[in-house]
């Protein structure tokens, strides 16, 4: 009996040690597994320096019918949600000075390099929207089918052949969702990630001044910062965004924007 005392000991103790030592290990930011080494950082990725919830609390109806295709109750009713998401495309077109684009990163003036521009700033507008929750990704969706419905228009206008014309925008959509994924991946990690996804999918691949580059990188950089000073609560009843210059007079010009004055119904 005494010796099977001393065996139960004995593993407690092997226990609490290795417990320990994981503790110690995981606190030092270094984490062994299989005889690898993993660095972990304490820096949160998250663009409103806190952590956001994955998902929702939604009810069981709520999961049913959303399960079946169709949109559960929002946090507003939807047609504010579309007005709000036309404003802010809106504003991706016509807020943005697509001739210094042009000229600053020798992009040729055509209908592709328009698109390439507007949708690195709808994307920036998808990110921000996201942390809004199902509400926010709601209006994501509008604001993509703004940029379809515009574009396509923009396209007749120019007057492109309709069979061009669709086969444009079936590239188009395929650039624009491999874009989204390469953006995606270049946030969330360092400056050459972000340079890559702006070589890949604003240039074409056709950049030969680096410092084209450096400029977009900080332009995407401080976007994002500036939209995530924006209230939630402003985006999703007005959609208003405004946009940093592509180069800053003064450099410590960021501050943090005035909130956009709206009525009770949200217009």
């Amino acid at each position: 009996m005494a010796a099977l005392v001393r065996a139960v000991r004995h593993k407690a103790g092997q226990f609490q040690l290795s417990k320990s030592c994981g503790g110690l290990i995981q606190a030092n930011g270094a984490i062994t597994q299989q005889n690898r080494s993993f660095y972990n950082t304490n820096k949160h990725l998250s663009a409103k320096d806190s952590l956001q919830p994955s998902e929702e609390k939604v009810g069981a109806f709520t999961r049913i019918i959303e399960a079946m295709g169709f949109t559960g109750p929002l946090k507003y009713s939807r047609w504010k949600i579309k007005v709000a998401a036309l404003r802010m495309y809106t504003c991706c077109v016509e807020k943005t000075d697509y001739e210094e684009f042009f000229n600053r990163c020798q992009m040729p003036d055509t209908l592709n390099s328009w698109f390439l521009v507007a949708q690195l700033h709808v994307w920036m507008c998808l990110v921000r929207m996201k942390q809004e929750g199902r509400t926010g990704k709601y209006m994501c969706r509008y604001i993509v089918h703004c940029m379809w419905e515009d574009v396509e228009q923009r396209g007749k206008v120019m007057g492109i052949n309709s069979v061009v014309l669709k086969e444009d925008l079936r590239s188009m959509v395929e650039n624009f969702y491999a874009a989204l994924f390469g953006y995606d991946e270049g946030i969330l990690s360092d400056d050459h990630v972000l340079a890559a996804a702006l070589w890949r999918n604003l240039f074409n691949r056709n950049c030969e001044d680096p410092r084209h580059l450096e400029l977009l990188v900080e332009y995407v950089r401080k976007q994002v910062q500036h939209l995530d000073a924006l209230s939630g609560e402003d985006l999703l009843l007005t959609g208003e965004v405004s946009w940093r210059p592509l180069v800053e007079s003064n450099a410590r010009s960021i501050l943090k924007p005035l909130s956009p004055v709206y009525n009770d119904e949200g217009l």
